[in-house]
Parts: C-alpha cells; sequence; structure tokens
C-alpha cells in the first residue's frame, strides 16, 4: 500500500471534527493542563510557514500531555478587531465585519488542514459582541478603581491612517502599517494607569518560568531609577526646572541643561533672539518616535534656547538646550547634563563645544586613560573618588559613589533644593484610537462633563453600522459622523448625553483572552470563579519574542487588577513562557530594487539570476511576507508533502527557540521518513513475535521522546524517530508492540500518519487518549560493557558484564576469570583503580 497523505489526513480531520475529539470538559478527576498559543490576528494573506512553528509545537504538547493522562485545554481564537484588520478591509474595498469573517474562515481551515487538536467549540474572536460586552465590562471595573482617565498628551498621530500610534508602531518617524508619516500632537485621551502597578510588575517575575531575557526586556521597559529631583531656577522667570537623575552625586560636574522640546516651559525661557530656531527644531522633532529620538549611534543635534539656570550646588549658571535625545515621557523631560560622566552627554558637549567638567577621579585606571578623563578629553560613566566637588557647606571631595549620592541628597533635602525620588521609564498606557473597527467604550458623557458607566445590562455597546468608515485625519474618529449614535438621551436619567467616539486599542482584547477560553459561552459572567480557579494559571504559552514586552505587561496589568478585584486567583497569569524563533527565507531582488519570485530564480556557481531576464539578482535572508515575495503557505506544502511532514520539518529544523532559513526541498526529507514509517507498519514482517533488542529499540525511543517533549527540544525527539527507524527495520521481524510504541513516540508530531497506523495495529478507538508508554528501565541498559583488566599496569585480559556494575562486583568477575585470576591468586592486593564501564588495574604487594 502507498502512504496517500491526502486520503489519510482527510479522514482524520473529519473525524476529529465529527467526534469532538478533543473537546474540553471544565470537571475532571484528571490533572488539568492549559497549553495557549498568542492566538493570530486573521490577516487577509493567510497563514505562512513561519506561523506553524508555534502552533506546531504547543499542538505537540497537547498531544503528549492527555497521553500522559492530563485534562487538556488547547484553545484556538482570533485577535480580530485592529488596526491591520481595518486597514485590510479598506486597500481591499470591503467592510472590516466583512472581511474579518473571510479571513477567519481561511485561517480556520488553515489550521485544520494541519491537524490541531483544538477544542473549536471554545472558539472566540475579539471583534464579536459576545465577547467584547466583557472588555467593556473590565474597562468599568479599571475605571471604577482610578485606573482609567482622561488627558491631554502629546502623542503620534498619523493623518493617513487618521489614528493615533504607540511608540512601537512607528519607525523612523513613518507608520509600521502603511509607511505614512507620523507627526506629535495634542489630543484628548483616554488613559489607564498602568504606572500604578510598576513595581509589582517587576517583583511578581520571580513567580514565573520565563527566559530570563524575556524578563530582562520586561524590567528594562519598566525602567524602575531610583536617584533624586533636583530643582534648577531660571533666574529671570523664576521658573523651576526640575530634573531626575541617578547620579546627584555628580552635580557638580552639570555644566548645561536639556529640555525635552516639547516641555511646557520651553517659550518661556527662550530669548527672543533663539525663538525661530528654537521653534524651527520643535517643527523638526514633531515627525519623529521617541524610539527614532532616543536611537544611541544617532547623531547629537540641538538648539540653544538662549536662557540660562542656576546649579543649585554650587550656584553657577548652566545654559538651556533642547534635543530630542531628552523625552518629555521620560522622568521630568529636563536632564542636567555632566558630559564628563555620561556618554551622551559628552557626545553633545563635543559638538556643540560646551565644558565639560570631571568630578570623578578614576586613580585605579591607567595613567594615560586618567589623564584623558581628568582633562576632559573622555568619558568616564565608572567609580572612582569625587573631585571638584565643593562648594559652601557642601564637600564631597573624596567620597566614594554611593557615600557622595547619599551626602548630596541630604544636603538638598535639607536645603529644600531637592528629595530622594523613584521614577519609571514606563508611562501611562495611552488608550485611544480614533478609529471604526474596535471596542467603543461603555460610558456617556453628560453636559456638565461627568461621566456614567453602562451597567452590564447595557452591554454590549456596539459600534454603530457604518459604510464610510474611513478615518478623517482630523483626530476624529469615524464614529464622530454619525450624531444619531454618538448624541442620545440617557435612558436611565432621561439626560442628553454624548457616547464616547474614540475606541479601544488592539490590545484590550488580546490582554484577557486566556480567561475567556476557559469558559466562552458564559452570557452571565466573563467567567465562572470555578472555572477560573481550575484551569489558571495557563502552564504553557507559546509565541513570537515580538509580544516580549507589550502584550504581556498589558495582559499582566489587567490580571493583577483582576485579582485585586477577586475575579482571579492567581498573581500572574501565564506560569511557563517560551517563544519560537523566527522562521526566515531567502528573497532576491534586482537592480531596481524590484523582489523576483523564487520560482524565477536560478542559481549558478553561488550567484543567482533572473532566469526571464538573465539579470543577476542580489539576495538577502529576511523574515517572510508577502511583499518580499518569499512567504511559503502551509496550503502548497500540505498539497504536496502532507500535513505531517509539514509539521515534522518546522520542528526538525532547529531548537524551537532559535531562528531558522525555510527550504522547501529539505521538506522531502520528512516526507521520505513518513514513507518509511508507514511501510514498516504496513509491512508482512510486523508479528507477534518479540525480541529483547527490538523491546529495548522501543523503550530507548520512548524515554529519549519524552524527555525531549518535555524539554521542548523537539528537533533531537525527531532525529531519535528517524535513528531508531534505521535500526529497526534492519530486524527480521518487526514486533507489533514496538511498532505500537513507535506510533505513540510519533503521535504527537504526525497524528494523521499515527491513527493510520494504530488503527492499522488492530485499535478501533483514536489514538489521542491512549496512554503514553510505560518505560521498563531494564530495557535503557546497555546489554554488556567489555572491562580491560591490568595487573600492575600490564593487559592480563578483558570480560563483559552488565553496565553499571561496581568495583567488588569487578573485581570478584576478575578473581574468578580462567585468565586472569592465576596473577592474582594468593598475592596481596595493594590497590585497585576502578574507572566505571571501562577499567579495573589491580596493583600487587611488591
Amino acid at each position: 500500500m502507498k502512504y496517500d497523505h491526502q486520503q489519510i489526513e482527510a479522514k482524520w480531520q473529519k473525524f476529529w471534527l465529527d467526534n469532538k475529539t478533543f473537546k474540553t470538559e471544565n470537571k475532571s478527576e484528571k490533572p488539568k493542563y492549559y497549553v495557549l498559543d498568542m492566538f493570530p490576528y486573521p490577516s487577509g494573506s493567510g497563514l505562512h510557514v513561519g506561523h506553524v512553528e508555534g502552533y506546531t509545537a504547543t499542538d505537540i504538547l497537547a498531544r503528549y500531555m492527555r497521553a500522559k493522562g492530563y485534562n487538556v485545554l488547547h484553545p484556538m481564537g482570533w485577535d480580530s478587531f485592529g488596526l491591520p484588520a481595518e486597514q485590510y478591509a479598506i486597500r481591499t474595498g470591503t467592510h472590516p465585519a466583512q472581511s474579518t469573517k473571510e479571513n477567519i474562515d481561511n485561517f480556520r481551515r488553515q489550521l485544520r488542514s494541519l491537524g490541531f487538536s483544538y477544542d473549536w467549540d471554545r472558539e472566540i474572536a475579539t471583534s464579536d459582541p459576545s465577547y467584547y460586552k466583557w472588555t467593556q465590562w473590565i474597562f468599568t471595573k479599571l475605571y471604577e478603581k482610578g485606573l482609567a482617565y482622561e488627558a491631554e498628551m502629546l502623542v503620534n498621530f498619523c493623518p493617513a491612517l487618521g489614528t493615533v500610534l504607540a511608540n512601537e508602531e512607528v519607525e523612523n518617524g513613518k507608520a509600521k502599517e502603511g509607511g505614512h508619516p507620523v507627526e506629535r500632537r495634542p489630543l484628548r485621551q483616554w488613559i489607564l494607569k498602568i504606572t500604578a502597578y510598576a513595581d509589582r510588575l517587576i517583583q511578581d517575575l520571580d513567580l514565573v518560568d520565563w527566559p530570563e531575557s524575556l524578563k530582562k526586556l520586561q524590567i528594562n521597559w519598566i525602567g524602575k531609577s531610583e536617584g533624586a529631583h533636583v530643582y534648577f531656577m531660571e533666574p529671570t522667570t523664576k521658573e523651576i526646572l526640575t530634573v531626575f537623575t541617578t547620579r546627584p552625586d555628580t552635580l557638580f560636574g552639570a555644566t548645561y541643561m536639556v529640555l525635552a522640546p516639547e516641555h511646557p516651559l520651553v517659550p518661556r525661557i527662550t530669548t527672543p533672539e533663539q525663538r525661530e530656531a528654537v521653534e524651527e527644531y520643535q517643527r523638526q522633532v514633531a515627525s519623529k518616535s521617541d524610539l527614532d529620538r532616543t536611537e544611541l549611534n544617532r547623531e547629537k543635534t540641538g538648539v540653544f534656547t538662549g536662557g540660562y539656570a542656576i546649579n543649585p550646588v554650587n550656584g553657577k549658571s548652566v545654559p538651556i538646550w533642547i534635543s530630542d535625545y531628552v523625552l518629555m515621557t521620560v522622568g521630568t523631560g529636563a536632564i542636567m547634563a555632566v558630559p564628563a560622566h555620561d556618554e551622551r552627554d559628552f557626545e553633545f558637549a563635543q559638538v556643540f563645544q560646551l565644558p565639560i567638567v570631571p568630578v570623578y577621579d578614576p586613580k585605579e585606571e591607567e595613567e594615560i586613560v586618567r589623564q584623558d578623563v581628568l582633562n576632559g578629553k573622555k568619558c568616564w560613566p565608572g567609580t572612582g573618588i569625587a573631585i571638584n566637588s565643593e562648594h559652601g557647606d557642601l564637600s564631597l571631595n573624596g567620597l566614594t559613589v554611593e557615600e557622595a549620592k547619599r551626602a548630596v541628597i541630604e544636603w538638598l533635602d535639607l536645603n529644600k533644593k531637592g528629595k530622594a525620588a523613584t521614577t519609571y521609564k514606563l508611562r501611562d498606557w495611552l488608550f485611544s484610537r480614533q478609529r471604526y473597527w474596535g471596542e467603543p467604550f461603555p460610558l456617556l458623557k453628560f453636559e456638565d462633563g461627568s461621566i456614567r458607566l453602562l451597567g452590564e445590562d447595557e452591554l454590549p455597546l456596539c459600534p454603530p453600522e457604518l459604510s464610510d468608515y474611513k478615518p478623517s485625519g482630523d483626530g476624529q474618529s469615524p464614529l464622530a459622523k454619525v450624531k444619531e449614535w454618538v448624541e442620545i438621551t440617557d435612558p436611565k436619567t432621561g439626560k442628553k448625553v454624548f457616547r464616547e467616539t474614540n475606541i479601544m486599542p488592539q490590545w484590550a482584547g488580546s490582554c484577557w483572552y486566556y480567561l475567556r477560553f476557559c469558559d466562552p459561552h458564559n452570557d452571565q459572567q466573563a467567567w465562572n470563579a470555578d472555572v477560573e480557579k481550575y484551569w489558571l494559571p495557563v502552564d504553557m504559552y507559546v509565541g513570537g519574542v515580538e509580544h516580549a514586552v507589550l502584550h504581556l505587561l498589558y495582559a499582566r496589568f489587567w490580571h493583577k487588577v483582576l485579582y485585586d478585584c477577586g475575579y482571579v486567583h492567581t498573581l500572574e497569569p501565564f506560569q511557563t513562557l517560551r517563544n519560537q524563533g523566527l522562521i526566515v527565507a531567502r528573497s532576491y531582488q534586482n537592480s531596481s530594487r524590484a523582489y523576483i519570485d523564487p520560482n524565477d530564480v536560478q542559481e549558478r556557481e553561488g550567484k543567482f539570476f533572473d532566469v526571464r531576464t538573465g539579470e543577476e539578482l542580489t539576495s538577502q535572508i529576511e523574515k517572510m511576507s508577502k511583499s518580499k515575495l518569499n512567504g511559503v503557505t502551509p496550503d502548497e506544502i500540505i498539497q504536496e508533502y502532507g500535513a505531517d511532514a509539514l509539521r515534522l520539518y518546522e520542528m526538525f529544523m532547529g531548537p524551537l527557540e532559535k531562528e531558522k532559513i525555510w527550504n522547501t526541498d529539505a521538506v522531502s526529507g520528512c516526507r521520505r521518513f513518513l514513507n518509511r514509517f508507514y511501510d514498516m507498519a504496513f509491512s508482512e514482517k510486523v508479528s507477534n513475535e518479540v525480541s529483547e533488542e527490538a523491546l529495548r529499540m522501543g523503550h530507548r525511543l520512548v524515554h529519549g521522546v519524552k524527555k525531549d517533549i518535555e524539554s521542548l527540544q523537539f528537533n533531537t525527539a525527531i532525529a531519535k524517530m528517524m535513528e531508531f527507524m534505521n535500526e529497526f527495520t534492519k530486524l527480521p521481524l518487526y514486533p507489533r508492540i514496538v511498532v505500537r510504541m513507535a506510533t505513540q513516540a510519533l503521535a504527537p508530531f504526525a497524528p494523521h500518519l499515527a491513527e493510520e497506523v494504530w488503527q492499522q495495529l488492530g485499535y478501533e478507538d483514536s489514538l489521542a487518549y491512549a496512554l503514553f508508554p510505560e518505560i521498563e528501565e531494564k530495557y535503557l541498559q546497555d546489554e554488556v560493557i567489555t572491562y580491560v583488566v591490568q595487573i600492575n599496569g600490564k593487559l592480563r585480559g578483558r570480560f563483559e558484564l552488565p553496565k553499571d556494575q561496581t568495583q567488588e562486583t569487578v573485581l570478584e568477575a576478575a578473581r574468578q576469570h580462567p585468565h586472569i585470576k592465576q596473577f592474582i591468586e594468593g598475592k596481596e592486593i595493594n590497590k585497585v583503580i576502578f574507572v566505571p564501564n571501562k577499567l579495573l588495574n589491580i596493583v600487587l604487594a611488591s
């Protein structure tokens, strides 16, 4: 019989779906295991093979844990609200409700074609009113706890997209979605007070099993800093410029100040002579994102305001500059610049020829380095002994860094010129978007400015049906155009009220979806308390490293709020988290920088040519994307090689967390392995007879695959299966019990083929819940080890014993060995040198 992957995969996918094989109950005597993917937003281009990697990894875990006797929750849904879905709808001229449904249908079809063992009865979509009803309800809880407020903020606004963008959605002053220009604009926005949870978001990382690199990203993003607020006074206006610094001990080295161009005091302290230059610089900076402005390798730019401020520790006047490397959203938007001991300040001072005064002597350094520091020719951010730091009743000279910090903070506080302070880089979460396709805010605004939250009985609040949902570009949401929806009479008070026309960001729906999966059909509650206690926390969460900061930070924040409200019982939502590495592919461009279809490329002697024109092409390894013509869809791979072969190849490419280069041709190797497995399982050599050698192979395979799955080393598990096949197929007969063991080891990776073989072996029930084989330790031992025996260092014989014998056992065997005992009989043994599983050297008394 030939291995017909199309027939076999269609058969078992239908069987699983018709029989609801993977339907999960919320109550079970079994231990629970919740394994979750970072759910996708259903883009118009559908899945490419890069997406399949993480989903395959979680499916292997889900299938394995079922076989280990666990009640497994493995759900799938859609992050279907948000900017990408809306922009796709605009490009294709469809309504986002229609295009989103079509995209979801396509994604679902693709995922089912890969045989993933999702409980499809729990499918959710963030754009479904039955889901976002509870997103709106959670917002009301945030508001009630004082964690949601309105304020005017300077934001990234994209006129072409017509909406505010997060810093992470902007690159080089342009929107990542579409490449449109972005400008800085003040807008009144809804904001969530995530900063209130900053310390807990850091501390509770100790409770979870996440990669240390990911924890560090979160900690750095929150950016907790301890130091001091220092008050500089501008003498003309008497304005106080407050700076935050982690190094108040370097105040005597502060030779200038820098304000963010958006600092509200810039207009007041700018002199008439400098006003035109300052305003021009502010206009230039308005198009840059915060990420662009803080790029370390950028050349420093800035403008002198014409104003000065008084350094509080020595009374000296220091010039006030503005520069884009200082952000209004970090600290106080103003810094004291100490160029002798801060690299950015040093670079700025060199560009604009500003004074550099060292206040630490790096005495332990080489003399040439030390002299460069003392002469202001080199920046020294390290430690040393304080110098040049004395004025009036304050002297730091001779102190270490920590001693100087304590002394200057005490002086500042005593003289009311500053105080100890802790700050965070984390800003409150900008929560408004000026779009159509998203969750409306569940509130009403009265004419006097007061607000009434909608009650649970008034939810969900759905957006109005709009045929023209394109952004206006004037900072208003498309919802603002629908007067009959915006301006209404409040049914509960009878007063005229206004609905909020901004909507929530895409992040809102993805903050809590792991909770709704526990209880997706509950129309009375977001989730049942007993169900939440049963399933949470998520035991394994797998997704891309691109979500390492914001999604996880936002989800953790919401979870902690829900914990404080008594709605969840765990401090953290995701106990164990792992990131899959990016799958990249080679792309090709011609001299016009146009991308070329790989099917039109030929390689000759390490160079690439367009077969249509003969032109030599440039190539590079890049992230898969439709625009670069290097995205490979799973559909075409499944058609030619099968879903099981694709799953196997995705895992065989390398360690899960590493970046990997896609090679379609290499899928054929995994397909050949599956062909061999099928041929072996359906061979006439399958027998009820059993051999010790075959049992040893089977138990070792199961043991190795078990260990590798549990440590997420899927590539080495597959290598062990391939090695097994090479050795097992050399046997004269294939014991049925060992074929069964091999099939169960393969099942999490290639479930369709495994189910077919399982049926061939005579089992009527699905393999999905068959318990993983028990391992007998005796079969994991090597049968024999050859021991080398020496007498006084000379080889006297060899013999075989079972592995891992004690020295006493091996010595006794040597005493009984017919060729060795003659050398030791009647003689005194002075010393024994024993190397386990290798050598016994007997040293006789002379």
